[in-house]
């Protein structure tokens, strides 16, 4: 028998939380609940997660801040947003960050469990075209440089001629989303969201950023083409450069 879709529910209401997940359960799914963002970012990155139920508003982290951080962390996961303070804005925030559905509290049995099977559905969809390329999850993992450099994201190692360099988790996540954006600029609270996986203010940002960007910057020294590409943007953020060309020689 085929096992069923896992589902994670998030919400900071407990009486909401659990009867989420007392609907979802009848309906045979397997389902795990957390109170808040930090807590779901959290179980992503250790469990397999199929689709999930989110709050828009909770303290702390926001339901559109764990989208964006799941985004990154796992794109596959169809996400549901709930809301009792529904606007506009909200939802069009939502739909650019590729939420499958919005749906304003409170609202029906119904309601939720035809939006989680269309989301599954939708999901199920997705996958099959990238399960028929062989090794298609290990070429996502492993980036090739021009130079020859290998980045393998799985391993978090460095590969440059005779040089291998290993990162922590945490600089393995940064220089990722360095490669997958060349000359996007990012602000230091987006690449703490994005990097860690909690927000923080404007002032906190940098000063959890600078130690983290300076050693990766100092690993990165060994690496040719990747040297000297992480470049500070006054006043916001960083910037991953595109790889500087090699010097032409000159005509005789």
């Amino acid at each position: 028998m085929m096992q069923k879709a896992s589902i994670l529910v998030v919400d900071d209401e407990p009486i909401e939380r659990q009867t989420l997940s007392d609907i979802l359960r009848l309906e045979g799914y397997r389902v795990a609940s957390v109170a808040n963002g930090e807590a779901a970012v959290d179980f992503v990155r250790h469990n397999t997660v199929d689709l999930i139920v989110l709050d828009l508003r909770m303290p702390g982290m926001s339901g559109l801040d764990v989208i964006k951080v799941v985004g990154r962390m796992a794109p596959d996961i169809e996400i549901i947003l709930l809301t009792a303070h529904g606007s506009l804005e909200s939802a069009i925030d939502a739909l650019r960050n590729r939420v499958h559905d919005y749906l304003l509290k409170p609202a029906s049995p119904t309601q939720i469990l035809e939006s989680v099977a269309r989301g599954l559905a939708r999901r199920a969809a997705r996958l099959p075209s990238r399960a028929e390329l062989p090794g298609a999850a290990e070429e996502e993992a492993i980036a090739h440089l021009d130079d020859g450099t290998v980045i393998d994201f799985g391993r978090r190692a460095l590969s440059s001629g005779k040089t291998t360099i290993f990162l922590t988790p945490a600089e393995g996540r940064l220089l990722k989303i360095f490669v997958e954006n060349i000359g996007k600029v990012f602000t230091h609270r987006e690449l703490v969201l994005l990097v860690q996986g909690y927000a923080t203010s404007q002032q906190e940002a940098p000063e959890i950023l600078r130690p983290l960007v300076s050693r990766l910057r100092q690993k990165l020294e060994a690496v040719p083409a990747l040297a000297e590409r992480i470049v500070s943007v006054r006043g916001t953020g960083y910037v991953f450069e595109a790889a500087k060309p090699p010097p032409t020689s000159p005509r005789p």
